[in-house]
């Protein structure tokens, strides 16, 4: 059973549906926290501002230990999608600094305009280029973005992909069984359904 994790991300039901389409009819929509304790998989959505986000999901009770017990424990796949892999972060600085997950080392931080052409947020397709020795589900190609903050991730070998946005601004992450993007796979199209794809067939 995949849990797809319910604390109001406006991007929930359009995820559902490209899990849907990647090849799985297995997706349970829940803010159970049982649930996702028992889950095989697990996929935590999210659109909108870190704090928000993070605010929503803390206030499910137990919510937060029991996907700890399921990823850090049980080694359950994991995937955070947009904001989704930022709650991954130690921290972030929208609207103040706030506490994350701290699963992957690092802050988010607003991205910073160093050329005048450069657009804040960065919105569109856009490459995605490997970086190290990344995850097997995860392919170069061209995925659909749109964010104003970014992971900067503390050690490298946590950096799964990297595009190009006025320079490199992290684009998915990666350790252990854990997976986020910043990239949107429900909007990418082919390339995002062959994401998921291999997100439901991942054996890490």
């Amino acid at each position: 059973m995949i849990a797809l994790i319910d604390y109001g991300a406006g991007n929930l039901h359009s995820v559902h549906n490209a899990l849907c389409k990647a090849g799985t009819s297995d997706v349970t929509i829940t803010a159970d926290a049982d649930m996702v304790r028992r889950a095989d998989r697990i996929v935590l959505p999210g659109v909108g501002a870190f704090r928000a986000c993070r605010d929503a999901l803390v206030a499910i009770p137990g919510m937060v230990e029991a996907m700890g017990e399921a990823v850090q424990k049980r080694g359950v796949p994991f995937l955070g999608v947009c904001v989704g892999m930022q709650l991954l972060a130690d921290a972030g600085e929208e609207f103040g600094r706030h506490d994350g997950l701290g699963w992957i080392a690092g802050t988010v931080r607003r991205i910073e305009r160093t050329d005048p052409a450069i657009k804040v947020p960065h919105m569109g397709w856009n490459d995605v280029i490997l970086n190290g020795t990344p995850p097997p589900l995860l392919e170069a190609g061209e995925a659909y973005f749109l964010h104003s903050y970014h992971f900067d991730v503390a050690a490298p070998a946590h950096v799964a992909a990297v595009t190009d946005h006025g320079g490199p601004l992290v684009a998915a992450v990666a350790r252990d069984t854990i997976i986020g993007c910043q990239f949107h796979p429900e909007k990418s199209q082919s390339y995002g359904l062959s994401f998921l794809s291999r997100f439901l067939e991942w054996r890490p």
